[in-house]
């Protein structure tokens, strides 16, 4: 009787425990504009959210060095969609222009809370 009443707690705790972590989007859909301290000056995105979700992210305005720069602006937003995350790896060479991405992605998601 001890184990059966054992083993009925254990499944209601996780069953409520599943429930309880699933939770609705992380973000609200629609398009938001961050701004981030690059090497230069600021850098501005524009991050688009699609059911709950980071749908794509575009470097609409910077002051980066031209060439230098381009590996960070180019793979930064790519890698950042695919991880779902404004936390992703700096690009070796141009870590204050991948940090200020990532920094400027972050205030957009902020936003979309």
């Amino acid at each position: 009787m001890k184990k059966k009443l054992l083993l009925f707690a254990l499944l209601t705790l996780m069953v409520a425990f599943a429930f309880g972590c699933a939770g609705g989007p992380k973000w609200q859909d629609g398009t938001y504009t961050g701004v981030g301290e690059g090497l230069q000056d600021d850098i501005t995105v524009s991050v688009s959210i699609e059911d709950g979700k980071i749908a794509a992210v575009e470097v609409v305005e910077h002051r980066e060095s031209p060439g230098v720069s381009e590996p960070a602006l180019e793979q930064i937003p790519e890698i950042i969609v695919e991880n779902q995350s404004a936390e992703v790896d700096v690009v070796a060479g141009v870590t204050y222009t991948s940090d200020g991405i990532m920094q400027a992605v972050s205030d957009a998601l902020s936003k979309a809370e």
